[in-house]
């Protein structure tokens, strides 16, 4: 499964040199898990309601050139993997053509307790598409 949303840098998501900081990548990798879950009809607010919560296990960036204040930024996700448990995805931030950063996570998924539980069939379903 793959997804792609635009967004434009803030002037507030970068520093002093108008450069993007690094630990803001992890929030437009967030935005587009999002992005790619309504993109199927699915809410992460509903399924938190539901008791299904999908917590990250681990989150990685390797950064290649800056993004500015003003770019417009294209995030490409894939799901790599979904298990009965867990969710692998990568992503690729663009400025137009031009790879400026690359990341992947994994998701775990968890009860309210903080218990592994299995995936509802439906998403997993879904992240196999």
């Amino acid at each position: 499964m793959q997804h792609e949303i635009e967004i434009e840098v803030r002037y507030y998501e970068t520093d002093g040199q108008a450069v993007v900081h690094h630990t803001n990548y992890f929030k437009y990798f967030e935005l587009a898990r999002v992005k790619m879950l309504q993109s199927v009809g699915d809410d992460y607010a509903e399924l938190e309601r539901q008791g299904i919560l999908l917590v990250v296990h681990s989150i990685s960036c390797r950064y290649h050139l800056p993004a500015v204040f003003g770019d417009t930024l294209r995030i490409v996700t894939r799901i790599e993997r979904a298990t009965t448990a867990r969710l692998d995805h990568s992503y690729q931030v663009f400025r137009g053509d031009v790879l400026l950063a690359e990341g992947n996570s994994t998701l775990a998924c968890v009860n309210t307790d903080g218990t592994v539980q299995r995936m509802p069939d439906s998403l997993i379903a879904e992240a196999k598409n």
